[in-house]
């Protein structure tokens, strides 16, 4: 027999039994169904998760901290780290690091006519800026050479206000200024063009005449909230600062307090993390977050898809159970086959095309009803189960079930080898059936 042969003689022993076969695919359809929509949701929740720490922030960058700075410094070499301009390179010839620059920070008071804003202000080496990937929404970043000029995130052109209207920060959808072409200053003092309270003492302040140059195009990350100068700046203003509050000198011996480094391929930030934590350093990265709640992410998977596992273990069952009794039933025509010349291995494939064909057959249909119900999950009742998953894991995005091409392909794969398996049973009983005894017991 060839496999043509094969292949319509099985077709036509699943249609004599309809109800047993379809109750056999109804088996593989639910396991299918419950092991490719439990994995969806847990890739749903991987990429949710994502989405939710790439709002926080760049997912490539990494910040650095010394003795001093928000967390504490540790040891190199038996000597406290400093994080000075000599670590600044080294850590710059680490692999997969492109750019690295110290990071200076300070409060100050923005002027805009009778608009003003306080904000914070970061300082960072003009020429690296390029190389930390912030996108644009107007102008331009900055630039070696650059001195009194500023990069803003683009909510803080919506934080100015009018202090002699207002009672305070009153942002509103539409910027009240236009921070690139109006003239600007910056000050320390906390209450420039505001009513000083009468106790506390008047420290005069030097003034800055600046432009802003540009506009990062980031509504939802931490840099929206961040104005960015040239690093030599914002130390003069912070030596100025000092002596204007009469502040005792800062060591230069004490380095940076902190850094940004910007790390190419993000499947290197934690090597490169763990490589700057070596020299005595912390680091803290929004993968750090990432990595966490992908493990919490894979664990729900795991679980999901055990209970789908289950329910196809079950299936594999029911069709072992409907083999063996067409065993039974064919015990004639298993013995008719032999008498007449059949090979022992064409009606092993018999049967195992049989089970296979279930397995496949059921495999599809589960896929389509598992794509449908992923469409349903992420339009109709997106809402009802983004709240649901947001209680089990934390939180939740715009994706409740995501199927990825692989995936699918596996699962109708994986049902049709499992219909395979659980036919190889019964397909080995029907080659040991005798043809004598076969047709005796008929």
């Amino acid at each position: 027999m060839n496999n043509r042969d094969l292949f319509g003689l099985g077709i036509r022993n699943l249609l004599r039994r309809k109800t047993r076969t379809f109750l056999a695919v109804i088996g593989v359809v639910v396991g299918t169904c419950a092991i490719v929509v439990m994995l969806s949701i847990g890739f749903g929740l991987s990429a949710n998760f994502q989405e939710q720490i790439e709002s926080y922030g760049n997912l490539h960058l990494i910040d650095i901290y010394s003795n001093g700075g928000m967390m504490m410094g540790g040891m190199n070499n038996g000597k406290p780290a400093v994080l000075d301009d000599k670590a600044i390179a080294a850590i710059e010839k680490i692999e997969g690091v492109d750019a690295a620059s110290p990071k200076e920070s300070i409060y100050l008071t923005f002027a805009i006519g009778k608009y003003i804003c306080n904000n914070e202000v970061i300082g960072l080496r003009p020429e690296v800026m390029q190389k930390f990937n912030y996108e644009l929404q107007d102008g331009r970043l900055l630039r070696t050479g650059d001195k009194y000029t500023m990069v803003m995130g683009n909510q803080i052109p919506l934080m100015f206000f009018n202090p002699k209207k207002s009672q305070g920060n009153e942002w509103s959808d539409e910027p009240k200024v236009d921070v690139i072409t109006n003239k600007m200053i910056i000050t320390a003092d906390e209450y420039y063009g505001q009513k000083r309270p009468k106790d506390e003492e008047k420290i005069t302040y030097k003034e800055y005449k600046t432009k802003c140059v540009g506009v990062l195009a980031n509504p939802n990350d931490d840099s929206a909230y961040s104005a960015f100068m040239p690093l030599d700046i914002v130390k003069a203003i912070e030596q100025d600062t000092a002596r204007a509050e009469k502040e005792p000198k800062k060591s230069k011996s004490t380095g940076y307090e902190n850094a940004m480094v910007y790390v190419g391929n993000i499947n290197d930030v934690e090597d490169v993390s763990n490589a700057i934590r070596d020299m005595g350093f912390q680091t803290s990265s929004l993968n750090d977050w990432l990595k966490s709640m992908q493990e919490t992410a894979n664990m729900i998977q795991g679980i999901l898809g055990g209970i789908g596992g289950i329910s196809l273990f079950v299936a594999a069952l029911g069709i072992t159970n409907t083999m063996i009794m067409s065993i039974y039933e064919r015990t004639k025509e298993i013995g008719v086959m032999k008498v007449i010349g059949a090979n022992l291995t064409d009606i092993r494939k018999m049967f195992l095309l049989e089970a296979g064909m279930i397995g496949f057959i059921g495999g599809l249909i589960g896929l389509i009803i598992s794509f449908t119900l992923s469409l349903l999950m992420n339009t109709v009742l997106s809402e009802v189960m983004g709240q649901a998953l947001g209680e089990i894991a934390g939180g939740y995005g715009s994706t409740v079930s995501i199927i990825p091409w692989w995936v699918a392909l596996g699962a109708l794969g994986f049902s049709t080898i499992i219909g395979l398996l659980a036919g190889y049973y019964p397909a080995k009983r029907a080659m040991r059936l005798s043809a004598l005894e076969s047709l005796r017991n008929e």
